[in-house]
């Protein structure tokens, strides 16, 4: 059984790393997360310059620091994507257990830089969103347990990833950031259903979230408000909410033309959680069709590789990983539009924000690393030489 999956070139013994590594990785994902860069620097050119004026620094300071974290995090993909499933379970393990230990030092050391979630760790010169980095960590550690259980006499997997689901979502919400806390919740979700649990379970489980969001609705000013400001059928056009629907409206197929979006002056938030009414308003509805484009390239790729994947834990945290990337920049672009909530979310690769991109990096360094071609040959080719 040494053909390889996806009807790549077999990998022989004694290959250099690089040629190894290049033939068996799923290029056009790679050229999409690129893209995808691309289109943030390009988009943070218009949208980061007011802010940097409001700060006096530079004109270019925030795409200036944008390009050295996405640089950074290009890097980190592409070492990541080198690993064998084994070492990037390790790195996950390892990773969420750094991650947890500084989400659980918020109450005590955080800042919430004035947005009323305290969801930073400023070191002064740089700050951390320890969110960020838990997810894939999380998805790994998830995927490893569910993965362990499906062997003869293996540990109770799915219930101890169950179990971290809900302190990593307790933890999550008490921040507050019930973006986070859903989309951790939703990969575990998309897993536990992939590792074969039943619908009923499934159902359950999503029930009790939705009681969990009535309760954080009674108990949290923060989130009530968010809530009630979607519901509300009047849009504030002093609201960010209203400044981007504006703005998407006003943008029309083509846009206004690069550079005289007006938005961006208004939006606090226009290079980070908003970038895509910036998109919308400059170079219009096709723009954003391209980055959803790129988007849904790489998670149906991902997914398609993933399902001829035999081995539990690759197939588990590569299906994980690919949803939780997909679903995040959802969450984004559907905020941006009123489809949802507001989130507080960035949007991958794009969004400015050195936890968000050097995560997204690791994130897409994992699944890269996962769905890589390796010597097993595929199920049916293996059930016909077996009659």
């Amino acid at each position: 059984m040494t053909e390889m999956v996806f009807g790549t070139t077999p990998a022989r013994a004694g290959d250099p790393i690089l040629p190894r590594w290049w033939r068996t990785l799923d290029r056009w994902a790679l050229a999409c997360v690129v893209g995808l860069f691309a289109t943030g620097l390009l988009l943070g050119l218009a949208a980061s310059v007011p802010l940097a004026e409001k700060n006096d620094l530079p004109r270019f300071y925030y795409v200036q620091r944008q390009a050295i974290f996405g640089g950074l995090a290009l890097l980190v993909m592409l070492v990541v994507s080198m690993l064998s499933p084994r070492q990037v379970r390790r790195l996950g393990v390892l990773g969420f257990i750094a991650a947890f230990a500084l989400l659980g030092a918020l109450p005590f050391f955080g800042t919430d830089f004035g947005k009323g979630a305290t969801r930073w760790l400023s070191l002064g010169f740089v700050s951390i969103q320890p969110s960020e980095f838990l997810k894939p960590g999380f998805v790994a550690l998830s995927a490893w347990f569910m993965a362990a259980s499906q062997e003869v006499g293996g540990p109770p997997g799915r219930l101890y990833s169950f179990f971290t689901a809900m302190v990593v979502v307790l933890l999550l919400a008490l921040q507050p950031d019930f973006g986070q806390a859903s989309l951790v919740l939703f990969a575990w979700l998309v897993m536990y259903f992939v590792a074969g649990a039943p619908m009923v379970l499934l159902l359950g489980v999503t029930g009790i979230a939705g009681l969990g969001g009535l309760f954080a609705y009674g108990a949290s000013e923060h989130f009530a408000r968010r809530i009630n400001g979607f519901l509300n059928p009047e849009i504030d056009p002093r609201t960010q909410i209203g400044y981007a629907t504006n703005a998407i409206q006003e943008g029309g197929f083509f846009g206004v033309g690069v550079g005289e979006g007006t938005v961006k002056w208004s939006l606090p938030d226009a290079h980070t959680d908003f970038i895509i009414a910036v998109a919308a308003e400059e170079y219009g509805t096709i723009m954003v069709l391209a980055i959803i484009l790129l988007y849904a390239t790489i998670v149906s790729r991902s997914l398609l590789r993933l399902l001829r994947e035999r081995d539990p834990f690759a197939r588990i945290a590569g299906t994980g990983l690919a949803c939780a990337f997909g679903v995040q920049a959802l969450i984004n672009m559907g905020v941006a539009v009123r489809l949802l909530p507001a989130k507080g979310m960035t949007l991958p690769f794009v969004s400015y924000g050195g936890s968000s991109v050097i995560a997204s990096g690791i994130t897409m360094g994992m699944l890269l690393a996962l769905t890589r071609a390796r010597p097993q040959g595929e199920m049916a080719e293996i059930l016909r030489r077996g009659r």
